[in-house]
């Protein structure tokens, strides 16, 4: 594979990924906020095109869209 290749599929699994959780989550789910060596948990109050606001422990954070799995 050439690096042009290897982004382009990198891309591709980036918004597959993005789309399948703009699919699954609401707001107001309860959800897993995933980073490499933790999940924190939290509630989604509002879902923009590729990013979603979500309360954690009081703090609102704007998290990836491709960061979360519903609980």
């Amino acid at each position: 594979f050439s690096i042009t290749e290897l982004d382009n599929l990198i891309a591709f699994v980036k918004s597959v990924q993005t789309d399948q959780a703009k699919d699954s989550v609401k707001v107001g789910d309860n959800v897993w906020v995933i980073q490499k060596t933790k999940r924190t948990p939290g509630v989604v109050t509002k879902i923009n095109i590729k990013k979603a606001l979500v309360d954690m422990r009081g703090s609102i954070y704007r998290v990836p869209l491709s960061m979360l799995e519903v609980q």
